[in-house]
């Protein structure tokens, strides 16, 4: 069974659940180990009063006994502590006296249509594609706060990458106009170094950058705007031959591309030295493959990593190493000109509760993506119900790795 998930809810319905099916049996999971990425996705500085509202927890309802996974369907719900100030609004049932609706929408906002689109957000093309005139209908689907249940999912994706060494990290590396120090060409930050990024306001390694950034977000604040910026996602521990290059949708970079792109306001992705590829001669865009030791014990190793662990559409063993640009956020306290649908007139265009700046979320988000797609492709090469099956085909497997000269070690024990 091929790992797979669907989520539902909307940003102010009573809550997000999904649906995780093909979780090997036997995999360690607690809603504790959940709830401490969701508790990172919160964190970032430039964020919203959304944030001060949810305190997000998710509950696991089935697929899971006494810690370990059943092989069953895993149904996970984060419950919306907003719901309560959204209940008229967002009702499944019709209104009784509809006139009646209208008339309080005098005094909540809440029961107001949303007629003026936000450039740069779904609001327009949904509204066209749906046949709606109340963006509300298609805003509330399209928010980012879908992506917490995603968090979730990537959670339990990443507890079973853990039992195999694999560890996934993120930072920022550029917040509106302040981008870190960087070289491509360096190997990546080590899990450790990365397990550190948590401590900066805004999930930046580096110091003095952390430090303009926060400037410049409060800067943007202080304008009515948004900022977007570039992270860095690296995945340590990966072994050489998930993906396949035999066709073009089970590439393992076109897959894992797809995943961050799908995060809401991520615009680019790139492996490695990524664009800068494109500006350099052969011999120095590629990694070489050389070998040392003696000849009973050869080991095969590559100096560089700037294909960002992935050739001909398969792992090749380097850490995985992507960053991602995300654009400013749509809604603007100082709003760009629009329409409004019902009338067609000029207008501004809504404003919405939103974050200044979102992308140290964002990171945690692309986190989890990673995990999903790794977690996807381990199970189809390595197959099993269970996770003691998994583990004899990958132990098999790094066995006839070694004796090819290829000593591949794991970032964590597994």
């Amino acid at each position: 069974m091929p790992l797979r998930f669907l989520t539902a809810g909307e940003s102010h319905g009573p809550a997000l659940t999904a649906i995780l099916e093909g979780m090997p049996a036997g995999v360690k999971l607690s809603a504790a180990h959940l709830n401490q990425h969701l508790r990172r996705r919160q964190l970032g500085y430039g964020r919203g009063r959304r944030m001060q509202i949810e305190s997000d927890e998710v509950e696991i309802l089935s697929g899971v006994r006494h810690g370990r996974t059943l092989g069953g369907p895993v149904a996970l719900m984060i419950r919306n502590n907003d719901w309560p100030r959204w209940q008229r609004a967002m009702a499944v049932e019709a209104p009784e006296d509809p006139e009646e609706i209208q008339a309080a929408a005098e005094k909540d906002w809440r029961l107001r249509p949303v007629t003026r689109p936000r450039p740069g957000h779904a609001d327009w093309p949904g509204a066209l594609k749906y046949n709606f005139t109340d963006a509300r209908n298609v805003l509330e689907r399209a928010s980012a706060r879908e992506t917490a249940m995603r968090v979730a999912v990537g959670a339990a994706a990443a507890a079973l990458l853990g039992e195999f060494g694999i560890r996934i990290g993120s930072h920022v590396v550029r917040l509106g106009p302040v981008a870190a120090p960087s070289d491509k060409d360096a190997p990546p930050p080590a899990p450790e170094t990365l397990d550190r990024a948590d401590q900066s306001p805004v999930r930046c390694l580096d110091p003095e950058a952390s430090a303009a950034m926060v400037a410049a977000v409060d800067e943007a604040k202080a304008k009515g705007e948004t900022l977007g910026g570039v992270f860095e996602v690296v995945a340590w521990g990966v072994p050489p031959g998930l993906g396949s290059h035999v066709q073009w949708d089970r590439k393992l970079d076109a897959r894992l591309a797809a995943a961050v792109m799908s995060i809401q306001a991520v615009k680019a992705v790139e492996f490695g030295i990524g664009f800068e590829a494109g500006a350099r001669f052969g011999s120095q865009a590629h990694d070489p493959i050389l070998v040392d030791g003696e000849a009973a014990r050869r080991r095969v190793y590559r100096p560089t990593n700037r294909a960002g662990g992935i050739e001909g559409g398969m792992s090749n063993g380097q850490p995985i190493v992507l960053r991602a640009a995300m654009k400013p956020l749509a809604t603007l306290y100082d709003p760009l000109p629009s329409i409004d649908m019902e009338t067609l007139e000029p207008a501004e265009g809504a404003i919405e509760r939103s974050d200044v700046t979102a992308v140290p979320a964002a990171a945690v988000v692309a986190e989890a993506a990673v995990a999903f797609e790794l977690a996807r492709a381990m199970i189809e090469k390595f197959g099993g119900d269970s996770l003691a099956e998994m583990r004899r085909s990958y132990d098999a497997y790094v066995s006839e790795l070694a004796r090819r000269g290829v000593v591949f070690e794991p970032a964590a024990d597994a």
